[in-house]
């Protein structure tokens, strides 16, 4: 029998909760039984496997994100309405630890993502791209930002914490500058401000769409 006072948004959000705390790695069923006082089999009510949980997380975020920051405003020209979807898309990823990881290849499950999908292909169509390549453009926005984001959150599991394997002087004692003098130099244009180098490769992706045309 399911726990009376236990829900799936309950469950959600305990999930969301842990995963901040304890990362990915470390969001497993028993853990979230015990963030909500059940056992393990209570959750199984809710959610048949961990994946099918991972799905309507993801679905949680990307809802929450809708509603609290929405998408660009509609009046934008669609290179600007393009920044403004890959910015929010990652600032979207970036507010849970791990976020990216969890969010990446997930099943979203509340249909209103297709509203979404098609304010965002219609931008596109409507500035003259054909379907097929408003929806490339689209895909390479959104695989970018997701894919950025992972190796973002690898080296800074959460905002101004970074991992010490990822200190450049860590890297300076591995690379050799005599050798590899480019490789070297390019430590801080790695693992250094991500925002501005989000936004560079974000208006290169941008710029090509715009030659595209």
């Amino acid at each position: 029998m399911p726990q009376a006072n236990l829900d799936r948004q309950t469950v959600v959000r305990a999930a969301l909760r842990l995963l901040d705390r304890a990362g990915l790695d470390g969001l497993t069923v028993r853990k979230l039984a015990g963030e909500l006082g059940v056992q393990a089999p209570a959750l199984y009510w809710h959610f048949k496997n961990k994946e099918e949980l991972l799905d309507e997380m993801a679905t949680t975020v990307f809802l929450d994100a809708v509603r609290d920051s929405g998408w660009p405003r509609p009046d934008a020209s669609w290179p600007e309405w393009a920044a403004q979807f890959g910015k929010r898309l990652r600032a979207m990823l970036l507010r849970y630890r791990d976020g990216a990881r969890m969010f990446s290849g997930r099943y979203l499950t509340d249909s209103s993502f297709y509203g979404s999908m098609e304010v965002a292909l219609r931008k596109l169509s409507d500035a003259g791209f054909s379907l097929r390549d408003a929806t490339q453009g689209l895909n390479t926005i959104y695989c970018y930002a997701i894919g950025f984001a992972i190796e973002e959150q690898a080296v800074y599991p959460r905002p101004g914490k970074r991992r010490k394997r990822y200190e450049l002087a860590q890297r300076a004692k591995r690379v050799d500058r005599k050798r590899f003098p480019l490789a070297a130099a390019a430590g801080e244009y790695t693992f250094l401000d991500f925002d501005k180098h989000f936004e560079q490769g974000l208006r290169l992706i941008v710029k090509g769409l715009q030659h595209s045309e």
